[in-house]
C-alpha cells in the first residue's frame, strides 16, 4: 500500500494511492494514519479494503507528512561508502547516530526555510524507515519485522551550524522545514529489497546525487537492530539512513533562496521544494 495524508496543514485527511495512480480518501474508515494503522493488524485491515470503492479525490491537494505519531527522528551519518570518502572521513565501524527535532518535519512539497544566518544550506536525499511496533533489543534477523514501511526523506542540513559551531551535529539538522517526508508511506510488503533502491536529487534541474542503497555501509536491518540497543523505537518513529555522495559540502556549493530541489527514491515517490527565506522575529514583511 501507498498511504498518504492530504489537505491543508493541520487539516490533513488519510488516503491511499490506488493501483491506477489515483488518490483515494480513507477518512470514512480511519481518522488518520497513525500508530494503529502502522501496526501489522492495522495494515491488514486497510489491505482488506477495495481501493476502487473508496472515494476518488478530485484536483491536486497538498500532500502532508504521510503518517502521524512521530516521537523521534534518528539520523545515521556517513552511511554510504562514497559519501564518507567524499567527506574525507574514515569509514565508520559503528553507525554514526544523531537526532533531528520533530519540529523540523514538513510535507514533501512544502518550502525549505533558509535559516537566519545560514551560509551553508545543504541537500541530502535519504531512504526513511518507519517503525511499526515497539522495538527494543531486536536481532538483526528480526529487525525488518518491526518496520511498517519506507519513505523518501530529505535530510536538509546547515553545515556551518552542524560543523563549525561546536557541540554535536543536531543544531545543523533540526531547523524548521529540515525534514520533508513523503509523499507516501510505502508498506514493507511492496519493497522487495530495501538495499536495492535507486535514489537521486536535482538542484535547479542539475543532477547532484544518483546512487543506490546498495552502497550503504550498514544495512536497514543492521541499523534498526543497533538503535534498539540504545533506545526504544516506537510506532511512527523515523530513521533516516544516510545520504550518498554528491552533497553540497562536497561540491563547495550550497542552497540559496529561490533554488528548487527535486528528489526521489525508487518506488517511494518524488519530492520537490523551493528554498525561501525565514523571516526574522519582529519582521513585518
Amino acid at each position: 500500500m501507498k498511504l498518504v495524508r492530504f489537505g491543508s496543514r493541520g487539516r490533513e485527511k488519510p488516503g491511499l494511492i490506488a493501483a491506477d495512480g489515483s488518490l483515494r480518501d480513507l477518512s470514512g474508515y480511519v481518522a488518520d494514519i497513525g500508530w494503529n494503522e502502522l501496526s501489522p493488524a492495522g495494515q491488514k485491515r486497510l489491505r482488506a479494503l477495495d481501493a476502487r470503492a473508496l472515494p476518488k479525490v478530485r484536483g491536486t491537494p497538498r500532500f502532508g507528512v504521510p503518517f502521524t505519531g512521530i516521537s523521534k527522528i534518528v539520523g545515521i551519518g556517513l552511511n554510504y561508502r562514497a559519501h564518507a570518502l567524499e567527506a574525507k572521513m574514515p569509514i565508520p565501524t559503528e553507525p554514526v547516530v544523531f537526532m533531528k527535532a520533530t519540529t523540523c518535519i514538513t510535507g514533501p512539497f512544502d518550502p525549505i526555510l533558509k535559516p537566519v544566518d545560514s551560509t551553508k544550506l545543504d541537500w541530502e536525499v535519504e531512504l526513511g524507515l518507519v517503525i511499526g511496533r515497539e522495538t527494543r533489543q531486536v536481532s538483526e534477523a528480526r529487525a525488518l519485522d518491526h518496520v511498517a514501511g519506507y519513505c523518501a526523506f530529505h535530510d536538509v542540513s546547515e553545515r556551518a551550524f552542524q560543523l563549525e559551531r561546536g557541540g554535536q551535529w543536531d543544531k545543523g539538522k533540526g531547523c524548521d522545514s529540515f525534514g520533508p517526508i513523503g509523499p507516501w508511506l510505502v508498506t514493507k510488503d511492496e519493497v522487495a529489497d530495501p538495499q536495492a533502491l535507486r535514489l537521486w536529487l536535482d538542484v535547479n534541474g542539475e543532477r547532484m546525487q544518483d546512487s543506490s542503497t546498495a552502497d550503504m555501509i550498514f544495512s536497514c536491518a543492521e541499523i534498526v537492530s543497533y538503535l534498539s540497543r540504545f533506545m526504544t523505537l516506537l510506532p511512527g518513529d523515523v530513521i533516516c539512513t544516510g545520504t550518498p555522495q554528491g552533497v553540497g559540502i562536497g561540491r563547495g556549493r550550497f542552497l540559496q533562496v529561490g533554488d528548487r530541489v527535486r528528489l526521489g527514491v525508487e518506488g517511494l515517490g518524488e519530492q520537490e521544494q523551493t528554498v525561501i527565506a525565514t523571516r526574522q522575529a519582529g519582521s513585518r514583511r
